[in-house]
């Protein structure tokens, strides 16, 4: 089930640049582009790159277009080049349309630290996301939930503020046709979001390298909250971490010196997620909007339906879940050993955060263990309180 509310914030954050100009349109694909093709040419220039069934992508990128779905892939975060390094790896016949053009969410503290870097990664189709205080209920994910969602599948019940005005087609709520509505991305087909749950870089000495932090909680207001359910893709990667140890983090040279060139860059697609699997998870969602509705704005998540203990059960559910497809690519197709049961664990995960990652001494982090709170140089605009996975009632 999907709320007005949520769709016009997803409009709002998206209407900060100018996404319906035709220049800055352009000016975005040919910013991807080079992205992609640089990549591609320094991949195979200096690594070995191989891309394992990339049929069950592009099946999954017609389906979603014929549908009129959004298309969403989860991949594991081993790096701080998995994007884009991730997208010179694919064939470029993934990219010849602009719709094709991935969106991705990105740490503000990174990303956007700058103007001229805040210009430059929007125009790379990728979000500014706050880590750390902000949650799963931040305008990043209203967009990412706005971008899955087909303009013809909502109720227009607003109108964003723009020179121009339509109908958008195939509009089901007659009672609505009159209203004007200008989405603020021009497009023509919905978007692919890729994502990375764990929200971290995550690298792990042997034996346990390749392994995965718990998934959060964002990631599941896209499958929930969108108004047609997306086509949903897993996949899994490995090499990235060689590119980039972070073993090198902090560092004013190493840091941006590519390392262990020869080495093998794998990116595994896996088979499409069962729809009736997220179809089942979104009947649940269904009766919990049904159960708990915001008396005081109908168009609008409640509390409940944020913090209650039904709804972070769900989350919680389907976060679990996602990762577990992730992680069968990691083990029955390439053929790694099973992950120790713990990192399944979100609790176990929060005990390193308390504790300045020294928590189980027999698991050593490469690097640092980014999800320390410390560590993150970003806090002053934050609140004091960080949403917890499971709040207690």
């Amino acid at each position: 089930m999907s709320f007005n509310d949520v769709m016009k914030r997803g409009d709002d954050f998206l209407a900060q640049y100018p996404r319906r100009s035709k220049l800055w349109n352009m000016l975005s694909f040919t910013t991807c582009m080079v992205g992609v093709t640089g990549t591609k040419i320094f991949m195979n220039l200096f690594y070995k790159p191989k891309v394992h069934n990339i049929e069950r992508l592009e099946s999954a990128m017609t389906k979603a277009v014929e549908e009129n779905r959004g298309l969403m892939t989860v991949m594991n975060h081993m790096s701080v080049v998995d994007d884009p390094f991730v997208w010179g790896v694919l064939p470029l016949r993934i990219y010849t349309k602009y719709h094709q053009m991935r969106w991705c969410l990105g740490a503000s503290n990174v990303c956007f630290k700058t103007p001229t870097l805040a210009q430059f990664f929007s125009l790379g189709q990728v979000l500014s996301t706050e880590r750390f205080g902000k949650g799963p209920f931040q305008g990043s994910i209203d967009a990412a939930v706005r971008l899955l969602s087909p303009d013809d599948t909502m109720d227009f019940e607003y109108t964003p503020a723009s020179e121009h005005t339509s109908t958008p087609p195939g509009n089901a709520n007659t009672h609505l046709i009159n209203k004007k509505y200008i989405p603020p991305v021009l497009r023509d087909k919905p978007a692919w979001v890729h994502v990375y749950p764990e929200g971290f870089v995550l690298q792990l000495e042997t034996p346990f390298a390749n392994s995965m932090r718990y998934f959060k909680w964002g990631i599941t207001r896209l499958i929930l909250e969108s108004t047609k359910p997306p086509v949903i893709v897993p996949m899994f990667s490995t090499g990235f971490e060689k590119v980039a140890p972070e073993s090198a983090a902090g560092t004013l040279v190493e840091r941006y010196l590519p390392r262990n060139f020869g080495a093998n860059i794998d990116v595994s697609i896996g088979h499409q997620i069962s729809e009736e699997l997220i179809d089942s998870y979104r009947a649940e969602w269904t009766e919990l909007c049904q159960k708990y509705p915001n008396k005081e704005n109908p168009n609008d998540l409640s509390d409940e339906l944020k913090y209650g203990k039904e709804a972070c059960a769900l989350r919680s559910k389907v976060a679990a879940g996602l990762r577990d497809h992730v992680a069968q690519i990691r083990h029955k197709e390439r053929f790694f050993v099973l992950e120790d049961e713990r990192f399944r664990s979100p609790e176990w995960w929060k005990e390193y955060t308390k504790t300045e990652g020294k928590s189980d001494p027999d698991v050593q982090f490469i690097g640092q263990n980014w999800a320390i709170r410390r560590l993150q140089g970003y806090k002053d605009n934050l609140d004091d309180k960080i949403i917890i996975e499971v709040p207690k009632k």
